[in-house]
């Protein structure tokens, strides 16, 4: 089977290694790529957002599934371009994607399909929204509708700072539209992402894993794309997650179908378990980044296979099997990230690392130059270690991280700590 990959960072390194394991596989493309995915695929010179260029090569190359990675090219419909053209893809169409275009478009389907969410109202007056506010008091979460690459989203402590995030959403700060403003109640409780592989009917549990946000230890400092992340989750008991499927992922997927949206892909939902049970944050459409990164490492079964049969609606016949590990993942960044920081710095030690056992490196941030992978991003590199308990996973991957020569770097020194936690006190 010949396939192409779409997208450049940790994820998709991470899909690319998977994806290379397969006996199925024949050809593996990757566009852009980055300097480790050019160890398991041959980049691709083009442009994903180029859709004419991506059908062009991809019937050239008589591609026979084509993985889109991250948000944005779904969002802007390559998926339907493709598929229009008679390629089969894994991931959802535009009109399916809005379930992470659009926020707003995802707090109305939860009301039609009953999903457990936080209670929320929609603005686009920002006076309006002020009044809300004022009115239901802080903690309050203040979010921009569209992708904002990630960053539309703030947990406003105080009612003056929920203020100045609606101003901030209304002059299209996050999104550039200045669109509509979300407002939602502060939910208390346990963050978990659950992933489902959905080919349209069918939906088919793919993992647990909880990431940290905060670019600092403890918790604290400013919001990133993702600082590391372990899989399982251990609060996402059996119990609990025949729960996230039957009230919130199925019911999702039915409604989806029934409005003539059929959502085809990976689904990830951001969930808190409050002690009312579990409730939707939000939903991504593809793998998130970092947790491909831990779901990878412990999948037993052949993901190209999973893959094709998501894309052809064959899920019913599948099932997936998970190595008894866990997985973490630190993800070392450029000094600065989520500001700004130095490109180009060089990176040394990568080799040290592919000498230890049960430790694979993921690159997000890097290319290469010449015979020397240099820093190309602000999250830049993912080391990701297996082990029989989480602390001995987390003691391998800092391990490798240590290994690391490189001054331009810097990662959090406990991830995996909630989990480490719970294993010590024997939970």
């Amino acid at each position: 089977m010949k396939v192409l990959l779409i997208g450049s960072g940790g994820r998709e390194h991470a899909l690319a290694w998977a994806i290379a394991a397969s006996p199925m596989l024949t050809a593996l493309y990757a566009a852009p790529g980055n300097a480790g995915i050019a160890d398991e695929a041959e980049i691709a010179p083009i442009d994903p957002a180029d859709h004419p260029a991506v059908v062009a090569f991809c019937r050239d190359k008589a591609i026979d599934l084509i993985v889109v990675g991250p948000e944005a090219p779904l969002a802007a419909g390559l998926s339907d371009e493709l598929t229009a053209t008679g390629f089969a893809v894994f991931g959802p169409s535009k009109a399916a994607a809005q379930l992470e275009s659009s926020k707003i478009f995802t707090k109305t389907l939860c009301a039609e399909a009953g999903v457990p969410t936080a209670a929320f109202a929609t603005f686009t007056d920002p006076d309006a929204a002020k009044a809300y506010v004022r009115d239901q008091g802080a903690p309050i979460v203040v979010k921009a509708d569209g992708l904002a690459a990630g960053k539309g989203v703030v947990v406003a402590s105080t009612v003056d700072e929920a203020e100045d995030a609606i101003d901030a959403v209304a002059a299209g700060t996050f999104d550039g539209d200045g669109g509509e403003i979300l407002i939602e109640e502060a939910m208390e409780g346990e963050e978990v992402s659950v992933f489902a592989l959905c080919d349209g009917q069918c939906a088919l549990f793919f993992g647990s894993a909880q990431d940290h946000k905060r670019a600092f230890d403890g918790d604290t400092g400013p919001n990133t794309g993702g600082m590391g992340a372990y899989s399982p989750a251990p609060v996402l008991t059996d119990a609990l997650r025949d729960q996230v499927m039957a009230e919130i992922i199925q019911p999702t997927l039915d409604t989806m179908a029934a409005r003539g949206t059929p959502y085809r892909g990976v689904l990830y939902a951001g969930l808190m378990i409050t002690e009312a049970g579990p409730k939707l944050i939000e939903y991504n459409v593809r793998f998130g980044d970092p947790e491909c990164q831990v779901l990878m490492p412990r999948l037993k079964d052949d993901l190209l296979l999973l893959l094709k049969a998501t894309a052809d609606g064959l899920l019913s016949n599948m099932s997936v099997r998970w190595r008894e590990a866990w997985a973490l993942t630190v993800v070392v960044a450029s000094q600065g990230y989520p500001g700004a920081y130095d490109k180009g710095v060089s990176i040394d030690g990568l080799e040290k690392i592919d000498a230890l056992g049960d430790v694979t490196v993921f690159h997000a941030g890097t290319k290469r130059d010449g015979d020397q992978i240099v820093a190309n991003g602000g999250r830049v590199l993912n080391v990701t270690a297996l082990g029989n308990t989480v602390q001995e996973a987390q003691h391998r991957a800092y391990n490798a991280v240590d290994t690391l020569d490189w001054r331009g770097g810097f990662c959090r020194r406990d991830i995996g700590w909630r989990a480490v936690e719970r294993e010590t006190k024997g939970q």
